[in-house]
């Protein structure tokens, strides 16, 4: 079985053809590749710009209602050491007014509560 030169120039002319219709195909998948990894770089870059300005956004957030949290707490504090001053104050002019009234009273009632709080030590 013999080629002829017919035959082997046909041969070589459609493998030609076939090779460059692959060529042709190779290099359109390859631009296909590259526009593909193109698009999901666009995506992961928008999605990342997008989850940063969230995170940013919550990190603001979180942090203005901390600080409207401690300012609260702050001003309950302060309310509520003046109260217990104001408190205090009005206390020790009561004490001081009952002692100056009955010194013999208030006496008696110390040790009275002197005593009881000796004996509960003792059990």
């Amino acid at each position: 079985m013999s080629t002829t030169n017919a035959e082997a120039g046909t041969t070589d002319w459609t493998d030609k053809a076939t090779r460059e219709r692959l060529e042709k195909d190779v290099a359109a998948v390859k631009s296909d590749i590259a526009a593909l990894t193109d698009q999901i770089t666009d995506a992961l870059n928008t999605f990342a710009n997008s989850t940063s300005k969230q995170a940013r956004r919550g990190y603001r957030q979180a942090r203005e209602n901390v600080d409207t949290a401690m300012d609260d707490m702050s001003e309950r504090g302060s309310a509520m050491m003046g109260a217990a001053q104001e408190a205090y104050g009005s206390m020790e002019e009561t004490l001081e007014d009952a002692i100056t009234q009955r010194p013999l009273a208030t006496v008696g009632l110390a040790l009275g509560i002197g005593f009881l709080i000796g004996a509960a030590w003792r059990r």
